[in-house]
Formats: C-alpha cells, sequence, structure tokens
C-alpha cells in the first residue's frame, strides 16, 4: 500500500505513530512546526529505538534504518502533494484540528485521517476537500504497544478509504474495528469512564492512586491502571475529552473538580513530570 505518508504533531501520539509507520518500512515526514519540541521527539524516538534493541525486537542496523526513515518537517505547506497518508494528530482543540486538516487537505493526499479520540468525524470533515477520502483513525499510548487502531466513518467516508485505511493497519501489524461516528465512538468512553470513576474514588479519599491502580491491574489484568494511564496520555487531553462528552452525554461524563484543579496548576501527568504520580524529567 503506501510507502510515503505524513503525520501531523510531534507530540506523544504523533511520534508513537511515526515511530510504528518507519518501523513497517513507510517513509514518513513528521510535521511539527515549534523548533523546541524537535530535540524531544528524536529523543523520545531514540529511546524507543534503544529499548527495542534492548529486548531483542530489532538490531542496531535496523534501529538505525527506522530512525532514517524519519524526517521532520517544519509546516504542512512543505509537505510533497499526493501522499499515500497523512494522520492528523494535534491537541483536541477543535479550532486547531478544522485548521491543521484543511491545510493537509490541500496538499491532496490519497487518505486523510484524524487521531482524535472523542471529535467528530463529520464535523471535522467540514474543513476537508474531499470527505469520502478522510476518516478517523484512532491509536492507542504507548503506539508501539497497544496493537488496536479504532477506524471511525463519517457520514460519507468511502468503503475504498475504509480499505486503504484497514490495509495500513495490518501493515503496521496491528488490528482494526470500525465505528460509526458518534461521541467518543467506542473506546473513548470506555476508557475515560474508568478514568473518572478512578479520580473520583482518590477525590473522595476511597484508597491512595497507588492502590486504586493496583486493584485495576491485579483484579482486572489490565496492563496499566487508569491514573497511571491518565498521566501518560495527559490530564489536559483528559479534561478536554472530557468536556467534549459531557456536552454530547450528559453528567456521567463530567470532569471532576480535583481534575480540573491539576490541569489549572500544570500538573499535566507524565509530560509536565507531575500528575497522580511523579515522573523523571
Amino acid at each position: 500500500m503506501t510507502d510515503r505518508m505524513a503525520v501531523l504533531g510531534g507530540g506523544t501520539m504523533g511520534v508513537g505513530i511515526a515511530y510504528v509507520a518507519a518501523q513497517a518500512g513507510y517513509l514518513v515526514l513528521l510535521v511539527e512546526p515549534d523548533d523546541r519540541r524537535v530535540n524531544t521527539l528524536w529523543a523520545t524516538i531514540r529511546d524507543a529505538v534503544a529499548s527495542a534493541i534492548g529486548r531483542g525486537k530489532m538490531d542496531t542496523a535496523q534501529g538505525d534504518a527506522l530512525i532514517g526513515r524519519i524526517t521532520r518537517v517544519a509546516s504542512i505547506e512543505l509537505l510533497p502533494e499526493g501522499l499515500d497518508l497523512i494522520v492528523e494528530s494535534v491537541p483536541e482543540r477543535l479550532d486547531l484540528k478544522l485548521d491543521v486538516l484543511s491545510r493537509a487537505a490541500a496538499r491532496g493526499p490519497r487518505l486523510l485521517a484524524s487521531n482524535t479520540s472523542a471529535l467528530s468525524i463529520d464535523r471535522l470533515a467540514g474543513a476537508v476537500a474531499d470527505p469520502q477520502a478522510f476518516l478517523g483513525m484512532h491509536f492507542f499510548n504507548p503506539v508501539w504497544s497497544l496493537k488496536l487502531v479504532e477506524l471511525v466513518r463519517g457520514a460519507v467516508t468511502s468503503e475504498a478509504a475504509l480499505e486503504l485505511a484497514r490495509s495500513f493497519v495490518v501493515r503496521l501489524g496491528k488490528e482494526s474495528l470500525t465505528v460509526r461516528d458518534v461521541p467518543g465512538f467506542a473506546t473513548s468512553r470506555l476508557d475515560l469512564i474508568a478514568s473518572l470513576e478512578a479520580m473520583r474514588m482518590l477525590e473522595s479519599g476511597v484508597a491512595s492512586a497507588e492502590d486504586i491502580d493496583r486493584a485495576a491491574v491485579l483484579a482486572y489484568r489490565h496492563p496499566v491502571g487508569p491514573l497511571r494511564l491518565s498521566d501518560i496520555v495527559g490530564l489536559d487531553v483528559r479534561l478536554d475529552i472530557a468536556r467534549t462528552l459531557e456536552a454530547a452525554h450528559g453528567v456521567r461524563f463530567a470532569p471532576p473538580a480535583l481534575l480540573v484543579r491539576m490541569v489549572e496548576e500544570g500538573r499535566l501527568g507524565a509530560k509536565s513530570g507531575q500528575g497522580f504520580f511523579t515522573w523523571p524529567a
């Protein structure tokens, strides 16, 4: 299928998507306009490669080749026209995504996807010249470990576009499920409701953050607890999604006061060094 693609956004998810695509043999253009983030994104990629080498998943030559298939690009307008796939992975702000998707669509990719975890694909499609070639492609963090990609079909997404997306997912060594465009899709609703309840439990003193997470890991075999996962995802991201789903589905998705306060204080999780847990710099 595709040999050349672009990922828009050099944050946690964008870097993860670029990594797994390069691992699968794609030439990846990673668009990150903020020069201050460039050192961080390359350090993340190098650390992931080093970890894979250390676990015997690849050798040094394969790791160097993977890194060599990723190129940082400073703006969407510098992307070549006619790429096979562009995946948008910028923060969950509607105005930002609409702007980025409109500019990406102008580059005429064969397939355009948004990595949104909650925003309406049909609403985002309003910024896209050809909505038949647009869909949601929701990855999970950490992208290199989790095997699922949730494909979100908009009202006019074509069957051909879905098949291209499914082929891409298969080439990454992952599996897909297809859902229709409802707020929160399937996975975000399941994930968020558990995380919000864990926050409310912590807020009301039911147990410590460590023990709430241990309950999920030991009793239900979750690979990581809901509070630690929230730190990894980013508490600001959790808050944005909660507010989106509260507007769509009601008070059960209302963000706890604890989450609102932590975001206001800049305790955003792993990326800020402090969230429900303390994270190394």
